[in-house]
């Protein structure tokens, strides 16, 4: 029963409007009808061009690049929404951008992931839809519901379906803060799991200094969060197979692929990269190693839960 008296809405802003119109194609509604726009002088501009009074409203938009537009562009839309009465603003974010800078590492390092939710949470949203953050922890950033799918159901479907014999499979994590990502799928399918040990001297720079576990002769799943220059999973990769892997699959829920990103995927031994469509992939980006398994049912599912009143636990199955 529904227990939640106004009707869905979905609208989106400009940086992943097919995912959009995707979730709102299964929910069976029309996606609302808003007008994203800037002023002569960069500002966003924002008109929402139908009543969402009472409504349930759902804004899709994943802070991916170009981030500090997108993230602006959801914080005007919830402001727009909460200033029109709307009855309850989810603010669903398949990728939250900023995640990374979640503690002082170092001395007068700020906290981004904290100060991204505090504004989500002043704009207006009083529910925050997501998946796979970069830490668990962030969901205690916001003092608001935190609803946290998670992709490690979709790829293991993928694998069990893909690969008919795991004797000689293994699950790599790429480094250490992904070994429980990694270890849920090598528990999943009931095989082994493997660690690429490394140290980043500086962003986005990474060096490997060891591999924990056996690798040769294996067939590799690397499992990652997320995959931005590609450095890590493709440096991961190229050593995997200097240790005698056989075959590597590599696979990411956010494929933010900035540059170098496709030319070192193209290049590296990976054979397969698995993506989940959380971001928007480029058409010059699409190359013949990388497959896109899209996220619009689960959303879509979460979305009628939340709507409901139902819990969204069973979808983590």
């Amino acid at each position: 029963m529904n227990t939640y008296p106004g009707d869905i809405k979905i609208f989106t802003c400009n940086a992943h409007p097919l995912l959009a119109k995707q979730i709102a194609k299964r929910l069976g509604v029309l996606l609302g009808t808003s007008e994203v726009g800037r002023f002569s002088d960069g500002e966003i501009s924002m008109k929402i061009d139908e009543t969402v009074r009472g409504a349930d409203v759902f804004i899709v938009q994943p802070t991916c690049p170009p981030v500090n537009e997108n993230l602006m562009e959801l914080l005007i839309m919830t402001d727009a929404m909460s200033r029109a009465s709307a009855g309850r603003i989810t603010a669903v974010i398949p990728y939250y951008g900023y995640a990374r800078q979640d503690r002082k590492a170092r001395s007068r390092e700020p906290i981004t992931a904290r100060l991204v939710a505090n504004l989500i949470a002043t704009a207006g949203a009083q529910r925050v839809l997501t998946m796979d953050l970069h830490c668990d922890q962030i969901q205690g950033f916001f003092n608001i519901p935190v609803d946290h799918l998670r992709g490690i159901g979709i790829f293991t479907q993928y694998y069990d379906e893909l690969i008919s014999d795991f004797n000689d499979v293994i699950v790599v994590s790429p480094d250490l803060g992904s070994v429980a990502r990694a270890r849920k799928l090598a528990n999943r399918l009931d095989i082994p799991l493997a660690i690429v040990d490394k140290r980043r001297p500086k962003a986005n720079v990474s060096e490997i200094i060891n591999i924990i576990g056996q690798v040769e002769g294996k067939r590799v799943i690397l499992l990652d969060d997320m995959v931005d220059t590609g450095g890590s999973i493709t440096n991961a990769a190229n050593i995997l197979k200097e240790k005698g892997a056989t075959q590597i699959y590599a696979a990411c829920t956010h494929a933010i692929l900035s540059d170098p990103a496709i030319e070192r995927i193209q290049d590296s031994a990976i054979d397969e990269m698995l993506i989940l469509g959380t971001v928007p992939l480029d058409p010059g980006k699409k190359i013949d190693k990388i497959k896109i398994i899209g996220v619009a049912d689960i959303f879509a599912s979460a979305i009628t839960r939340i709507h409901d009143g139902i819990s969204i636990s069973t979808l983590f199955e």
